[in-house]
């Protein structure tokens, strides 16, 4: 056995292990049941009666269990005529058997010889006895026979063992009958068969001998387990992770129940082999015990004994043992948790160091208040688990836990740490409480200043003028001005040493700004005190009576002129003092700052809201990434995603982690460059809206994120996340943030668009405004596309989408000009319709099963026109509400119903729009060829045509306008005017068309001679201007698509001096510039002269419908 006195190291920590006194008295318990085994067994291997129970059973030896007068034990040979024939082996194992049942002194007198032969033959005696002192193992005393008792045999047996006692080599007694053999032994150690008075029972005797070894053997075996497992329990080492200890501490325990149980057996065993030996007695009280039995009883008494001895000391030995492995399971397990506690107190106090106290504003002292609040509700929990944990290692140590020198010094960091925290806590809380308290301090001061502006804005100037006016204003006044000790900083030097933990430079500022802000309103009101005080001191003049005259009109006055001044006059009060400047100016000077300032304090307010929106947005964004989307990475979290969730996070989650990275790191920080001047924020949209086309693949990908999120919104997952985000809203909310944010734009737009008439920054304000629409359209029609199915070509191939709705199509096929209808559709077809640069698409709409964006319709493919070879008539079949479109060959007619006229009109006027556009490809392409030879060096990348949805929505939408007013005019110029000189040819094709339903010839119909458009020249007039022109030097003029320009006179070099009447700015345009875009806008209805003078109008039928075919066949 190992020395089990020492101590190691082991785990971190020193323990010892059972002690040597402790296992030494454990195993001599064990080694007393062994050598009472052996007491019963008397030899290691030797034969037992379960081996020979066959030999046994023939009963030619008998060990009936009495005594000689010596004590020596004695073996009776009965009567057995075939001993001759017996094997030696058999003779062998049974004398062997029977003398190891006594105990070691009683063989050691030597064994009594009982032979009884009285009915066989001398030579079987003579046999019989050379046989056994042959085969005799033991020591013999005496051997005494019983020889024959037939004379003859009896003669021969006196005459020969006279001859031959010498031979046996043993004392051998020849008796002649059972009462001389009483001579040598008591009849009370004799059976019943040798004339003595003891009952035997061979059978029973055998059982009892089966019994007795067995139990011997099961108490041997029994001592031997418990020895070997007393031995591993001593000499196991402990385990260094709580999981190893449970399992050792199982294995161990169903080891000791093991043992345990065999414990119970033997003693069960032995309590019945008692009950057995002890039979006799309970049968007959006067019963005498063999020597042999009495000996039996005895010794099973002894191991029982012995066995509860040995159990005892076992139960203690294992009590011993469990508790040192549940200390060490208890250790491991407080070492676990410690290993996950200390990093969450690190990452906490991590955390909470990057918690700034400073704040630039009320809402992000909120902010940063809210959220450490927030880290403060967590870094509890994590705060209650480390006391806790410490708590348990005090009891554990309380409990004289081995490893106290561990545990202790642990127990002692992590309270030091969770103090260290909850300090840092409360200051950092203090800070930010303090900033806040200062914050709203300044917010206050600061809206009451502007209150006050507004208050100086909103007094009527007009009402001032009387007494009882200004006198009420100056009430009004000093009331507020009464407000001002409740809401303004009274001591700068006492703000400044309040508040000097929290002054950082920033909000030092903050408050210098505050304290001129104040100075500045309180001279404002100082000054319109004194205004005031003047005008209510003046005294009223009298009224002198003059006589009445009539009252005359001029003749150049009008009810419309009188609406358009008086409303001119509402909008603009200060306009009614214009007509005494003398008396008035100044006056007027104070309204228009004050208007001034009233609009910068508005739009101050907008860019707050989108500067805190935006700070706001980010975070949720930061949020949604590392509480969910980060979580899926997380092995901790593994086991709580669903089998649907796995892998799909660029599903859930599309392209969010871009958007956050753009609007942290790029767009937030530009936009808080333009906090001091939010006239001029619509740059920062302008410079940064291609970056914004990233909420396009982030709102085509929703519909596969909603579908995901309803298949697992109900998992564990997610409501494990949202619950340590604390979040009151799932996350399906979240994910809604950049859409409802890329709309918020667009109102933020227009307030500060509306704030900012006549500043610097107002058609940046205007174009971004008009950009953010464009998106948003772009964003919704790609909603649509992405839905279309069937498709077997390219779509980003067809061009920008420009329009598209659902209509109702009716098909008709028509064979040459005999009006044939082939498979005419009577019920209309539902088709959804969507108008590209190139192609026209009509898909059939299907709606999905299911809610919310799973609830989006799909669109299966049905056919398409080449925008290249179509043409379509305005008006069809009398209805307002339809229009036709057809191939060149019109074998198709689609006739397409709008749901409402509108509706009609703005997809007529764009389908015309992009023939026009084709149209001006081919003019463009021929006029570059005669340009290049009259013009030698026009600049011909000066006009372009924008095709971005991004850029030019807002022009598109105004030069919609502009050419509906131009069309309206020119049809009824051209109603009017049937016959218009040159355009017979015109008339003449509508004429066809109507008469044959709208059919176009390869003819153009709206086409004019080349030579023609390049021999025209330009005249002084009003026009309106198609495309975009860039001005190529400093003194030229820009125009845009949409504008409304003058042709004022021609100079030299092919130059034209243009005033734009929009922007009312002045320059030289060249001529070939302005050929090409006048003579489109003449050819295609886009531009109105000033003059009334139309040239090139399209000549109608009564019915006003107008018929347009494709450009693909005009050659240039």
């Amino acid at each position: 056995m190992k020395d089990c006195t020492g101590k190691r190291e082991y785990g971190g920590e020193r323990f010892g292990r059972i002690s040597l006194e402790e296992m030494e008295s454990y195993y001599r318990c064990t080694q007393c049941c062994q050598q009472l085994q052996n007491d019963i067994l008397q030899r290691e291997d030797g034969p037992f009666a379960a081996e020979i129970g066959h030999e046994l059973q023939k009963q030619f030896a008998i060990l009936p269990g009495g005594r000689g007068m010596n004590g020596n034990p004695i073996i009776v040979f009965p009567e057995f005529p075939d001993f001759s024939e017996l094997e030696e082996e058999e003779v062998q194992n049974v004398l062997s058997y029977l003398s190891s049942i006594p105990s070691v002194a009683a063989s050691g007198v030597g064994f009594n010889l009982v032979i009884d032969r009285r009915l066989d033959r001398w030579a079987a005696v003579r046999a019989t006895l050379l046989r056994i002192a042959g085969s005799f193992p033991g020591n013999l005393h005496l051997v005494l026979v019983l020889r024959p008792t037939t004379l003859l045999q009896r003669t021969l047996s006196d005459f020969l063992f006279k001859y031959n006692r010498d031979e046996f080599k043993m004392k051998v007694v020849m008796l002649s009958s059972v009462t001389e053999l009483h001579a040598y032994i008591d009849p009370g150690q004799l059976t019943t068969e040798l004339g003595g008075t003891q009952e035997y029972c061979h059978d029973s005797w055998i059982s009892h001998r089966t019994a007795i070894e067995a139990f011997a053997l099961m108490v041997k075996t029994t001592a031997q387990t418990l020895q070997a497992f007393g031995t591993e329990l001593a000499e196991t080492e402990l385990p260094n992770d709580a999981e190893a200890t449970i399992n050792l501490l199982h294995t161990h325990t169903l080891k000791k129940d093991k043992m345990k149980e065999d414990l119970q057996v033997a003693l069960s065993q032995g309590g019945r082999l008692l009950e057995c030996i002890n039979e006799p007695l309970q049968t007959d009280p006067e019963y005498s015990m063999t020597y042999d039995e009495l000996e039996n009883l005895a010794t099973v008494q002894r191991l029982l004994g012995q066995l509860d001895e040995t159990q005892t000391a076992f139960d203690d030995f294992w009590e011993r043992h469990h508790t040192k492995l549940e200390q060490c399971l208890q250790l491991r397990h407080f070492e676990k948790h410690f290993r996950e506690v200390r990093p969450q107190l690190d990452v906490t106090s991590e955390r909470l160091s990057g918690f700034s106290e400073v704040s630039v504003s009320p809402a992000h002292a909120e902010h940063v208040l809210r959220e450490l609040s927030s880290h403060e509700d967590k870094a509890c929990d994590v705060l209650d688990r480390a006391l806790s944990l410490a708590s348990e290692g005090d009891r554990l140590i309380e409990n004289s836990h081995y490893a106290e020198d561990s545990i202790r010094p642990k127990c002692s960091e992590l309270r030091g740490v969770c103090e260290e925290i909850s300090s840092t806590l409360r200051n950092k809380k203090s800070l930010l409480l303090t900033a806040l308290e200062l914050h709203h301090a300044l917010e206050k001061a600061s809206r009451w200043c502007e209150d006050g502006i507004f208050l100086l804005a909103s007094q009527p100037v007009d009402r001032c003028q009387s007494q009882d006016g200004a006198e009420a204003a100056l009430q009004e006044l000093e009331r507020y001005l009464d407000t001002a000790p409740l809401h303004t900083l009274a001591d700068r030097s006492a703000i400044c040493c309040q508040y000097e933990a929290v002054l950082t430079t920033q909000l030092m500022d903050q408050v210098e700004r505050v304290f001129q802000k104040q100075i500045s309103v309180q001279e404002m009101f100082e000054k319109r005190r004194i205004s005031l005080k003047k005008l209510a001191a003046k005294q009223t003049r009298p009224v002198q009576p003059v006589a009445p005259r009539p009252e005359v009109k001029s003749p150049l006055s009008s009810p419309n002129q009188e609406r358009k001044e008086r409303r001119y006059s509402a909008d603009n009060a200060i306009c009614k003092k214009v007509e005494s400047p003398i008396h008035n100016g100044g006056t007027r000077h104070a309204s228009l700052s004050e208007e001034e300032e009233n609009l910068a304090v508005l739009r101050r307010h907008v860019m707050n809201e989108l500067l805190e929106t935006e700070r706001a947005y980010v975070e949720e964004l930061l949020c949604v990434l590392e509480g969910y989307a980060a979580e899926m990475d997380n092995p901790a979290m593994a086991h709580l995603i669903p089998s649907t969730l796995l892998s799909k996070k660029v599903v859930l989650f599309g392209n969010m982690s871009e958007i956050y990275q753009f609007h942290k790191r790029t767009f937030l920080k530009e936009l808080e460059a333009y906090t001091d001047c939010p006239e001029l924020v619509g740059r920062c949209f302008l410079e940064r809206m291609k970056d914004l086309q990233i909420y396009e693949a982030y709102c085509q990908n929703k519909p596969r994120s909603e579908s995901l999120w309803r298949q697992c919104s109900d998992c564990a997952f997610f409501q494990e996340c949202q619950k340590k985000l604390e979040h009151k809203l799932g996350l399906d909310s979240y994910l809604l943030k950049p859409v409802q944010r890329i709309t918020k734009y667009q109102l933020l737009l227009k307030e500060l668009l509306k704030y900012s008439k006549g500043c610097d920054g107002c058609d940046d304000l205007q174009e971004a405004l008009s950009s953010i629409l464009g998106i948003l359209k772009a964003v919704n029609d790609s909603m649509h596309l992405i839905a279309i199915t069937g498709y077997e070509g390219n779509l980003s191939e067809l061009g920008r989408l420009l329009m598209q709705g659902s209509f109702s199509v009716w098909t008709e096929h028509k064979k040459g000009h005999a009006k044939v209808k082939d498979l005419a559709r009577f019920k209309p077809m539902q088709r959804h319709l969507f108008l590209h640069q190139k192609a026209l698409l009509f898909c059939k709409r299907r709606e999905e099963n299911g809610e919310g964006y799973e609830k989006a319709p799909s669109y299966s493919f049905k056919h398409s026109l080449s925008m290249s070879a179509v043409g379509f008539t305005e008006n069809a079949k009398g209805d307002n509400k339809k229009f036709e479109i057809w191939c060149n060959s019109r074998d198709e007619v689609f006739i397409v119903q709008a749901p409402t006229p509108e509706i009609k009109t703005a997809w007529v006027n764009e389908i015309r729009k992009v023939l026009t556009q084709q149209l001006k490809a081919c003019r463009d392409a021929s006029q570059q060829k005669s340009s290049d030879s009259v013009f030698p060096s026009p600049n011909s990348n000066n006009t372009s045509i924008s095709l971005s949805p991004f850029r030019s929505s807002g022009q598109k939408n105004q030069k919609k306008q502009e050419e509906k007013k131009a069309e309206t005019s020119m049809m009824s110029d051209s109603s009017s005017s049937p016959k218009h000189k040159g355009w017979n040819k015109a008339s003449l094709s509508v004429d066809a068309s109507e008469e044959n339903d709208g059919y176009s010839s390869s003819e153009d119909p709206i086409n004019s001679d080349a030579e023609d458009e390049g021999g025209r020249k330009l005249a002084p007039g009003k026009y309106t201007v198609v495309a975009d022109c860039e001005k190529a030097g400093p003194q030229e003029l820009s125009v845009k698509s949409g504008d409304m320009v003058q042709l004022i006179r021609e100079g030299e070099e092919g130059q034209w001096f243009v005033k734009n009447l929009r922007s009312s700015k002045e320059g030289w345009v060249a001529a070939a510039n302005l050929l090409s875009l006048i003579s489109e806008s003449k050819s295609s209805q886009s531009l109105s002269s000033s003059d009334g003078s139309v040239s090139g109008n399209l000549s109608t039928s009564s019915s006003c419908s107008e018929t347009y075919t494709s450009f693909s066949d005009i050659k240039p």
